[in-house]
């Protein structure tokens, strides 16, 4: 099944991993109901309870809400990705207990690489959010945490700098 992204019409990237059928369906229909904001949340929330360990829903979301300008929203479900990522990457989901050696953070089709990704999308919607202080700490841990820049943190880095 070829998803499609709804916003961009660009293939839809499950981003965190697999999804099952049902699941990649829901968020096909989600995608597609993407305008009919209600109708779409409910689906996405449907995925999420069908499973709530699936990070690919967790993105979803969160980018869902982030496109919408419902950047509250956004930011909560940012965070239950990171505690379902860390749970599943036997990590602690307080970031700032991290290090280098907390995980293979290297390993970029394994929930710890979710994780740093998502700590990217926290960083940048605190940055929308107007919390530069709160999004730049973020981003220097993760520099810490990936200095390959594997998720492009660098880009969120770069854009906060512009905004001094």
């Amino acid at each position: 099944m070829k998803l499609m992204d709804a916003v961009s019409g660009d293939p839809l990237t499950l981003f965190g991993g697999e999804a099952s059928p049902v699941i990649a369906q829901l968020l096909q229909d989600a995608a597609a109901a993407y305008q009919q904001t209600t109708r779409a949340e409910a689906i996405l929330w449907s995925a999420q309870a069908i499973n709530p360990a699936c990070l690919p829903v967790y993105f979803a979301l969160y980018k869902f809400y982030f496109y919408k300008c419902r950047l509250a929203d956004a930011e909560k479900v940012a965070l239950m990705g990171l505690e379902t990522a860390a749970r599943q990457a036997g990590i602690t989901s307080d970031w700032t207990q991290l290090s280098a050696d907390s995980a293979d953070w290297g390993q970029t089709d394994q929930p710890q690489h979710f994780y740093l990704f998502t700590l990217k999308a926290l960083a940048f919607i605190r940055l929308r959010l107007r919390q530069r202080a709160d999004s730049l700490t973020l981003l220097a841990k993760l520099q810490e945490l990936d200095p390959r820049d594997t998720v492009g943190s660098s880009v969120i880095r770069d854009l906060a700098a512009e905004l001094i």
